[in-house]
């Protein structure tokens, strides 16, 4: 209907080709950054992937908390039984080559892990494994706006991945279907993002977000035993929280949390900081005056602005 495609026109977020891709220890020009129809990870979801931004600083362009999204990455792969043929730090090196090389001052970088060509079946002891580092130029993932305008929240009929199905500590590409089937839900019924809950019932998280609430003077995030994938902009948030003097914590949420909230946010690498206006049209003050301080100091340390965590700005 027109509406949905409204909706889904608004979205879309087209990707700009910049000069080239690195690949397997080269850089590799875009057009040329290619892999076979037959790839294991295309047939199976194997893969794992990083979402990062880099910013524009006073120094030039510099990658926020490049070692952290670089380890999980690391990480990823080792609860898949991926066996990573590069370390964080040569990782590291090669986003910052691959930044450099792209001549943007801003940007985002989607680092992938995969099993190549040469086996097929279930079985991943015979394939290779594959890395693939991109960036291109990328704007707010729910919206320039979204800050303060808000995003309308929909909880989701899709149940967030049990520990024991699909590990959501890892951020592997497979896991990500089960993300698409609650983004397009809500987008299909008008709504900006999903919220999913586990099995229990409990709030995990978004489909792409980590999100927090704030309630009665405090502000609360879902545990990671809940589903929730241990966010890298969220651990930046908590620590921009408690330099605020605001108290938060790790608390397990259901649906009825959110409806009564005072306000509430969700953040991401992607989305940045992205405030909430209401979930499943129960209206939520937007922006809040926490989210706002929060947004605006996010906004500052990314661009390397806040003393207190220039260190997590790394200069290409």
């Amino acid at each position: 209907n027109r509406q949905t495609h409204h909706k889904l026109k608004k979205v879309r977020m087209p990707i700009e080709p910049t000069k080239s891709i690195w690949m397997n220890g080269d850089l590799v020009p875009w057009d040329e950054a290619k892999i076979h129809v037959l790839t294991h990870t295309l047939h199976y979801g194997t893969g794992v992937f990083e979402g990062i931004r880099a910013y524009e600083t006073a120094q030039g362009p510099a990658i926020f908390r490049l070692k952290e999204h670089m380890d999980r990455l690391i990480n990823s792969a080792k609860i898949l039984s991926i066996p990573m043929p590069y370390t964080s730090e040569q990782l590291q090196d090669a986003a910052k080559a691959v930044v450099r090389d792209s001549g943007l001052s801003s940007c985002y970088i989607r680092p992938l892990a995969y099993y190549g060509y040469g086996e097929m079946g279930l079985a991943t002891s015979n394939c290779v494994v594959d890395v693939a580092i991109a960036c291109w130029p990328w704007g707010a993932y729910l919206g320039d706006d979204a800050a303060t305008k808000g995003v309308r929240m929909k909880i989701s009929s899709w149940v967030r991945h049990d520990h024991n199905i699909m590990p959501p500590a890892s951020k592997t590409t497979g896991n990500y279907a089960n993300s698409t089937l609650a983004k397009m839900e809500a987008l299909n019924a008008g709504y900006d993002e999903a919220v999913m809950l586990n099995k229990e019932g409990l709030v995990a998280e978004c489909s792409g977000e980590n999100i927090f609430v704030c309630r009665n003077g405090k502000i609360m995030t879902p545990p990671f035993v809940s589903g929730a994938l241990e966010g890298i902009t969220q651990h930046t948030v908590m620590s921009i929280v408690r330099d605020l003097g605001h108290e938060v914590s790790f608390e397990a949420l259901a649906r009825s949390d959110l409806y009564t909230a005072d306000e509430m946010f969700v953040v991401g690498t992607a989305a940045e900081v992205s405030a909430v206006n209401s979930v499943d049209d129960r209206s939520v003050l937007c922006p809040g005056p926490i989210t706002t301080q929060v947004a605006e100091l996010y906004a500052d340390t990314v661009r390397g602005k806040n003393p207190k965590y220039a260190h997590w700005c790394e200069e290409v």
